[in-house]
């Protein structure tokens, strides 16, 4: 069997051994914390499990023509909405095609190797770049265990590994430094360029931060390699050009993806507050978390080495000043507010303040290597190294973020990495050396590794990966599917967020950085419940939202324990279906409709006929008496029993809105319904108490401070919902017909007024060749004549634009190439 190619050489063999290693520790660090796939304890925390994993999964979809909708257009969320910027934002990298070569009810496998294997593509391209950098002949093994340690720094093994877009920043710096390098030197001019676009392709956030990082690396070499100021000045902007084309190759998806972030529903805003610098020193030593500090983790030997280069004689003293000069600075740059936002694209993040954190994992990694690629440390490096590493130790004493494993896997890893060092400075001891090397880093790396994992399992929400409850409400949708006749939901009993994307059907459900204001605030005035401060929307679990929205099938599913329910639910899985009005119905403009505060009113806007009595309420308090208002239209509660009081037309479905009320309600002996309301970051759904009439008392349970809208009871007249209903299916579409981009829609002859389709009208919508109307938030466009044809396409806002930037750029590479190839031919 022959090498491959890249194999043949050292430096090659050494990217392919950093990969290996990086991938096996992590392995090891899950198999230790009894972590998926090696154990039962599930991964995917936070994000995880509630964004990344559905969107595989949707990829997964759209790589085997299942998928409702396409690139462009999703049908399976948010009843239709944009797909371009989170296939920008979470899907865009080549690693993650992978998920494709898996069966679908393993897509956690598929996503858990993807990450494994953009850790080895991490660990690579560290180790390439540091030999590219340096050569370091006969000290590659070295550079193998620096770019692992890159790979498996704090950041990645903490952060990153549940964040697996994040990854993409990881392979992203060297890869950049490398292009950089290049541009420095006159080199390869188009494949810097292809590194660049891949990187800004692959993930935009953090590209930006190793573009920033690259740009600092590059002034350095300017500064300490030889060359004239010409020279210097024509290399310089040789980078600047490779980064201009490579962004420009990218402008297709990095244009739809920041106007998508212009349209997106605002999330939380943290000011920014840096971190104790205990804690910082803490977050450099092994079997450390937080998550408002930053994970420096690196592993002592690469600690040392970094430390050692100050003190390195056989460096040059400007080299060494300026890199030790230049981590120092980057440090203090994570701990500044103007230099945090510039860090961070001028936006503090919601989560994490230090998402920066690899760029100066890298740079430490680089001085670590340069300390070695120049000849061993001596003692007197060594020393000084071991003095900035005792320093970091003591400086972290006074951290409770240090824990009883920290300091015991601190000292043996530096014992060994002294050792180490000073077995290899004798020769004929290498290969002791290098064991006691990688053992050092693997052993920390992966003891790291499983600490977080335990930590985060005890500090965030947790999923379930995929199981018997998954496989059982796919199933229930597929056997309902009916689309695009109607939609089927797969309900309001979430095991995720994006429930739609993971098992099927076209809900409501959506949560991602790009979930519309228009759709937020359309379900915020419909009663919808949602989480994250109103980017996370749960389904609209209400008859007449059903005829809105051409819900015809809704399955029913136990609580997912996983979600916090503490109490077992042994329900069956069920559908129930529902008599609905095509996508498309026809209504009469009304340019003065508006939403007001009471979701009871705003469905009737919305269906266009009134189904609802909505009457006076009382609150009274377990000892009697009346609770107080809290402004104008609520009532304030406390922890404590209360008794809500109405009167509903006999025969009515009687529903409580109560979105920031965290407790329990129940009409009677009715089954008890669950409200999880903290506004403005949690807001409770509307709920079907169940079916009463005449006066009605709902005892209520509150567990935290809230509030109850005076107008929380709706009485439901069936009835007349019925005969609504019959309306809009008699003037609704005779055919509908649905695409990845857009939707034509037959209406019976004669058809006059205004064709309402049941879908959000975000940005990009047009009807007939001129952008869409809105009516009360839904994509509308006036039809008429003996055959009325709705005609709507969709085109993300900024693709037109991102797509004649990135022809330019091309042109503009291939201009590139052209004139290299001349240079190259001329005598």
């Amino acid at each position: 069997m022959r090498k491959l190619p890249i194999l043949r050489s050292p430096r090659g063999r050494a990217a392919a051994l950093a990969a290996v290693l990086a991938a096996l520790t992590v392995c090891a660090g899950d198999a230790v914390a009894r972590s998926y796939p090696f154990g039962t304890h599930t991964r995917s925390v936070n994000d995880l499990g509630n964004q990344f994993v559905p969107f595989h999964a949707r990829l997964w979809d759209l790589l085997h023509g299942s998928a409702d909708g396409g690139l462009l257009l999703n049908w399976q969320s948010g009843f239709g909405t944009g797909f371009l910027p989170d296939f920008g934002t979470y899907l865009s990298s080549p690693f993650a095609l992978l998920v494709g070569v898996f069966p679908r009810d393993r897509i956690d496998l598929a996503v858990y190797a993807v990450t494994l294997v953009k850790t080895g593509a991490a660990a690579a391209a560290m180790t390439w770049l540091l030999t590219a950098l340096r050569r370091g002949r006969g000290r590659e093994w070295a550079a193998v265990v620096l770019g692992a340690s890159y790979a498996l720094c704090g950041w990645s093994v903490i952060e990153a590994v549940y964040n697996p877009m994040w990854l993409d920043g990881l392979i992203a710096f060297p890869l950049l430094c490398l292009a950089a390098e290049w541009a420095r030197t006159g080199r390869r001019p188009v494949l810097g360029t292809l590194l660049v676009t891949l990187a800004w392709v692959s993930n935009f956030y953090t590209a930006y931060m190793a573009t920033l990082g690259a740009a600092l690396v590059l002034v350095v070499r300017l500064l300490t390699e030889d060359g004239t100021r010409r020279e210097r000045v024509r290399g310089l902007g040789r980078a600047v050009r490779t980064v201009a084309l490579g962004a420009g190759l990218a402008a297709p998806v990095l244009v739809p993806v920041y106007l998508g972030t212009r349209h997106a529903y605002p999330g939380w805003t943290r000011p920014f507050a840096p971190a104790a610098w205990p804690d910082v020193a803490a977050r450099l030593l092994p079997a450390t978390y937080g998550f408002f500090s930053p994970a420096l983790f690196l592993g002592t030997g690469a600690l040392l080495l970094a430390g050692a280069l100050a003190f390195h004689r056989a460096v040059p003293r400007t080299e060494r000043l300026v890199w030790a000069g230049l981590v120092a600075g980057v440090a203090l740059s994570l701990q500044w507010g103007p230099t945090h936002l510039l860090w961070h694209a001028f936006a503090t993040p919601n989560g994490s303040p230090y998402r920066q954190t690899f760029v100066l994992s890298g740079l430490l990694v680089i001085a670590a290597w340069l300390s070695v690629a120049s000849g061993w440390p001596d003692r007197r490096a060594l020393l000084g190294g071991a003095g900035v590493v005792a320093l970091i130790a003591a400086g972290a004493a006074s951290s409770a973020l240090v824990t009883a494993w920290t300091y015991p896997l601190f000292a043996a890893g530096l014992a060994a990495v002294a050792g180490a060092l000073v077995l290899a400075r004798r020769g004929r001891y290498a290969v002791l050396a290098a064991l006691l090397l990688v053992g050092a880093q693997a052993g920390q790396a992966a003891a790291t590794t499983a600490y977080a994992d335990r930590q985060r399992l005890g500090r965030l929400d947790d999923y379930a990966p995929w199981g018997e409850r998954q496989r059982l409400q796919a199933a229930a949708v597929a056997e309902a599917d009916g689309w695009p006749r109607y939609r089927t939901d797969p309900g309001l009993e979430q095991s995720t967020a994006n429930d739609p994307l993971l098992t099927g059907g076209q809900g409501g459900a959506y949560y991602s950085s790009h979930t519309p204001d228009v759709l937020t605030r359309t379900f915020l005035a419909l009663g919808a419940g949602w989480t994250s401060n109103g980017r996370a929307l749960h389904d609209l679990d209400s008859p007449v939202t059903d005829a809105v929205f051409s819900v015809g099938a809704r399955v029913h599913m136990p609580r997912d324990p996983h979600q916090g329910w503490n109490r077992p639910d042994d329900r069956p899985v069920t559908v129930s279906h529902e008599d609905v009005p095509p996508l498309v119905t026809v209504r009469t403009a009304n340019e003065h409709l508006k939403y007001g505060r009471s979701p009871f009113r705003n469905q009737e806007k919305l269906l266009g006929a009134s189904v609802y009595t909505v009457p006076a309420t009382s609150l009274r308090a377990a000892d009697g008496s009346g609770a107080a208002d809290a402004g104008a239209y609520d009532y304030a509660v406390r922890p404590g029993t209360y008794t809500l009081r109405a009167a509903c037309p006999v025969g009515s479905e009687v529903y409580l809105w109560a979105p920031d009320l965290f407790g329990r309600a129940r009409l009677g002996a009715s089954e008890q319904a669950d409200f999880r309301g903290e506004l403005p970051g949690r807001r409770a759904e509307l709920r079907k108490l169940g079916d009463g009439g005449g006066a009605l008392a709902v005892s209520m349970r509150v567990a935290r401070p809230g509030t109850v809208p005076h107008e929380a009871v709706g009485c439901l007249d069936r009835d007349r919902l019925t005969r609504a209903v019959a309306g809009l299916k008699r003037t609704g579409a005779t055919r509908v017909t649905v695409t990845g981009s857009g939707v034509r829609a037959a209406l019976p002859p004669g058809t006059r007024g205004l064709a309402v389709l049941a879908a959000p009208r975000i940005a990009g919508w047009s009807c007939g060749g001129r952008p869409a109307d809105s009516y009360l938030g839904l994509v509308a466009a006036p039809v008429s004549g003996d055959r009325p044809v709705l005609d709507c396409s969709y085109r993300p806002p900024g693709l037109r634009r991102g797509s004649l930037v990135g022809a330019g750029a091309l042109l503009g590479l291939v201009a590139v190439g052209l004139t290299g190839r001349r240079r190259r031919a001329a005598p």
